[in-house]
């Protein structure tokens, strides 16, 4: 018969085990509480990884004083996006707002089966469905309205606020970015910083980069796209051109999703230009991941192609965009922790005699 075994916890623990689960309880529901503020800090701290190469350019080349560099690469990148609105912005509202003057043309079309899109009508029979919709929901519809344009006009200002929130963090985070690392490393043992300080900078500069090459293909799609459109003669090539350039921010599919919007644009314009911009979009998405990505990935993400996929996959689930969008930089970094990790414990391996 097997002796029972009385086992005795001391008060201590059980008070210490009990404050742990509560402290982390409490940790979990402040951070779901301030999910969107976390969210603006971390856009805010990816804006700032990617204007940091700018700030330590300017440092070395006379500028000296990191806020006089920071201010000027701020007032540099604000002057660069103000001067891609002035050249896009007024091209922009002129095709919003022709289209928005041929919408009627384009109805009309359709509710009397002609054009490329009367087979709406003629087939699927949509006109009948939309009435049949409006008749069943339109009066709840109509008693909604106030809520609903209420909630637009607060999503409006929700936009807003976030914007000049993070334009503030970003610019402060620039400034006081290295400070804080210092203070950071300052509070470890002396011997293991100088471990640390390189675990710190292979992570910038996995972060950073991954930040900046993903803004540079994003550019390069979203321009190439708008010539493209141009040369086919496919009306608002320049509103187009942005959501390209938008779309492809999301790792792996994002491109995948621009090529089949803009390709049902462009096949509604004309089944040439259909034909031309397609094609366009599988030569361009061969370029991006073969040669554009894998420079990019290769030089500071150094992930494989698997594990590029799977952290995407992760991050979606858990954030959707803004979670796929940090997924890379996140796991570049985990697998920087790693590789420190094995190194470290290889070092201080016990020698076999």
């Amino acid at each position: 018969m097997i002796p029972e075994r009385l086992v005795r916890f001391r008060l201590h623990t059980i008070l210490a085990l009990l404050a742990t689960i509560i402290a982390v309880a409490i940790t979990l529901e402040v951070i779901w509480i301030a999910r969107h503020v976390l969210t603006w800090v971390l856009i805010s701290a990816f804006l700032a990884l990617a204007l940091n190469p700018l700030v330590e350019w300017l440092q070395r080349h006379g500028i000296r004083r990191r806020g006089w560099a920071a201010a000027t690469a701020y007032l540099l990148t604000l002057a660069f996006f103000v001067a891609i609105g002035f050249t896009f912005v007024p091209t922009l509202i002129h095709q919003s707002d022709d289209f928005v003057h041929k919408l009627p043309s384009y109805v009309h079309d359709i509710t009397h089966g002609r054009g490329r899109l009367g087979f709406l009508e003629t087939k699927y029979h949509l006109q009948e469905r939309v009435q049949h919709a409006v008749k069943t929901g339109g009066a709840k519809k109509a008693l909604g309205l106030s809520g609903a344009a209420f909630s637009v006009a607060k999503g409006i200002i929700s936009i807003v606020v976030a914007a000049i929130t993070i334009g503030f963090m970003t610019y402060f985070m620039i400034i006081e970015g290295p400070a804080w690392v210092d203070r950071f490393y300052s509070l470890l043992p002396e011997r293991s910083q100088p471990r640390w300080r390189k675990v710190g900078h292979d992570i910038y500069r996995t972060v950073g980069g991954y930040v900046t090459g993903n803004l540079l293909i994003s550019l390069i799609a979203g321009g190439l796209t708008t010539l493209v459109l141009l040369l086919m003669g496919v009306p608002y090539a320049v509103a187009l051109g942005l959501i390209v350039a938008i779309l492809d921010l999301i790792p792996l599919v994002g491109a995948t999703i621009a090529a089949i919007l803009i390709g049902l644009v462009a096949f509604i314009h004309s089944i040439p230009a259909g034909i031309v911009v397609v094609t366009f979009f599988i030569l361009y998405q061969q370029f991006e991941n073969h040669v554009l990505q894998p420079v990019i990935y290769g030089r500071t993400v150094e992930l494989s192609p698997l594990a590029v996929l799977i952290s995407i996959l992760i991050g979606a689930e858990l954030a959707g965009i803004l979670g796929a969008l940090a997924a890379i930089p996140v796991a570049g970094s985990i697998q920087v922790l790693l590789v420190d990790w094995r190194a470290h414990r290889a070092e201080h391996a016990p020698v076999p005699l």
